[in-house]
């Protein structure tokens, strides 16, 4: 199912919005003792967080070319590459059934997203259109 050229879906989701790849560890299996590299606690917290909070309305697996526009609201100052944030949003979305999938021919680009600082309410507010 489609956006249509006008619509537009919003979502707020509220947690301090984390990246994949930087929040990533190294583990050794104890059985094999060869070493794997996993998502760290903080990002899988976020992951789960996030995936509770978005609405069955929501899960229409978009398969049309759309804008991602998403604002995080950041809890701390640290610098973040908006890029991983990007990231991590779109498979998060794709994960929930929100989006089909996230190649460049259903994501055509994240115009007008950007990271601002709000220690009291840290959050992501996602625009679809």
């Amino acid at each position: 199912m489609g956006i249509k050229k006008r619509d537009s879906l919003r979502l707020t989701i509220l947690g301090n919005p984390a990246t994949k790849k930087n929040s990533q560890q190294i583990y050794r299996n104890t059985k094999t003792g060869k070493s794997f590299i996993t998502q760290s606690k903080r990002y899988k917290e976020y992951a789960k967080t996030f995936l509770w909070q978005v609405p069955y309305q929501a899960k229409i697996n978009i398969n049309s070319p759309v804008n991602l526009k998403c604002i995080y609201y950041r809890q701390t100052k640290h610098r973040v590459d908006l890029v991983n944030l990007l990231n991590a949003t779109n498979d998060l979305l794709v994960e929930a059934g929100v989006l089909e999938d996230d190649n460049c021919n259903i994501v055509f680009s994240h115009d007008g997203s950007e990271v601002r600082f709000d220690k009291d309410n840290p959050s992501v507010e996602i625009e679809i259109t």
